[in-house]
């Protein structure tokens, strides 16, 4: 089903009906409470919107989480009960595929995302993160925690089979929230993982845990060498070798540049301050001691400000939008996007573009909110479209698309 949206047209859960509002006017009235930080909430030249419309591709995933599109036009979906879902020649497979890892569900745990290896034609290798039940040892007594995991399987056209864990985050002490965990490969062929810091909030300070980190990985699992705490002297001090930056609550974004080449990306705050950030070798994101957020129990946290020794957001939002999904687009269906950040929205029930000026954000934008729907995931799709998935029970895989 295609659902126009040219600026002017307003979804409703069973009619379109016509509003006659202005482009600027649409982002400004819904920014204005929904935004901080130094972006414009005016249309500026170069910054205009495109009318867009939404075509509805596949209904009835169970809160799907990720997407990865693979060279021949099949899309792998992750479903977070912990099921890989195929759609092959535009429809939905009704099995499950076999060969996925077994996952804890629960809270906000299950199967998360998923991720194609940048040489997947030659080596057919399938990235999964999902959160794992583990045995841990405490004061001599066995006892059960959950955390942040990634596997490996090779993908052979209608399976996966091999499937083997190459990175669990240690220790295991999840409490059922925050598992992170987008995957993204970067141009040297570097796996980068975001691991949320399970709910417990102090372990992001600590380096002798996986806990609210970004981690950087060879393809299968190994540590390269160059990693910031990857030195003997750091090893020495208990700092684990994996971690490249830390001090992150829970981040479910991670995009490319399509400049630099360099990682950002976007984490929820607690009530508020959510954060986009880029990632830089051994930095200090704050969390816990730190933040533009406030505790649910309006408790406040000092703002993070310059030499503290923390690094600084680039954007960030306060109320809370509660980000998910992460991408740059560099497609060509919409000239005016070209380079600009999408973020999905699961609070806030939209998606939020960002324009950027070197790494200033100087323009924002609210779209899909006529739709009405928690998006978990945006993709910069390779036939220059942008892809979404929305949260829910009976879950839609989307695409804008440009409308007249």
């Amino acid at each position: 089903m295609r659902i126009p949206f040219p600026l002017g047209l307003h979804l409703l859960p069973s009619k379109v009906r016509r509003l006659r509002m202005a482009p600027t006017m649409l982002a400004g009235a819904i920014l204005a409470a929904a935004c901080s930080g130094p972006a414009s909430l005016v249309q500026q030249p170069g910054v205009a919107s495109h009318g867009y419309g939404v075509t509805e591709l596949i209904y009835g995933l169970e809160r799907p989480w990720g997407m990865a599109f693979l060279p021949d036009g099949d899309i792998l979906i992750t479903e977070r009960p912990g099921r890989v879902r195929l759609v092959r020649n535009g429809e939905l497979l009704p099995d499950p595929l076999e060969g996925g890892p077994t996952v804890w569900v629960g809270g906000q745990g299950g199967l998360l995302d998923i991720a194609l290896h940048p040489d997947f034609p030659q080596t057919h290798f399938v990235y999964l993160s999902y959160s794992k039940e583990v045995e841990v040892t405490v004061g001599g007594t066995t006892e059960t925690g959950i955390t942040t995991a990634v596997a490996r399987a090779r993908w052979d056209g209608e399976s996966l089979q091999g499937l083997e864990d190459i990175f669990v985050a240690t220790p295991a002490m999840g409490t059922g929230r925050h598992f992170g965990s987008r995957l993204l490969f970067d141009r040297n062929g570097y796996l980068w993982i975001t691991v949320g810091e399970m709910g417990l909030g102090a372990p992001a300070q600590d380096l002798g845990s996986h806990a609210g980190t970004t981690v950087r990985l060879f393809d299968d699992g190994g540590v390269p060498p160059d990693n910031p705490f990857a030195g003997e002297e750091a090893q020495q001090d208990g700092h684990l070798p994996e971690i490249f930056g830390y001090g992150h609550r829970n981040a479910q974004g991670l995009a490319l540049h399509p400049g630099a080449g360099d990682i950002w990306l976007h984490e929820h705050g607690p009530r508020g301050g959510d954060a986009i950030h880029r990632v830089v070798p051994g930095g200090n994101y704050g969390w816990p001691d730190v933040s533009f957020g406030r505790q649910y129990t309006f408790f406040p946290i000092p703002d993070p400000e310059p030499g503290q020794g923390v690094e600084l957001p680039l954007h960030h939002w306060t109320p809370s939008i509660a980000p998910s999904g992460l991408a740059f687009y560099t497609g060509d269906r919409f000239p005016h996007w070209q380079g600009n950040l999408f973020a999905g929205a699961l609070a806030g029930r939209h998606l939020r573009r960002v324009v950027f000026n070197g790494t200033e954000a100087v323009h924002e934008e609210v779209l899909l909110a006529e739709y009405g729907e928690r998006i978990r995931d945006v993709r910069d799709g390779p036939d220059g479209y942008l892809y979404f998935l929305t949260d829910s029970e009976q879950g839609v895989m989307g695409r804008l698309e440009p409308s007249n």
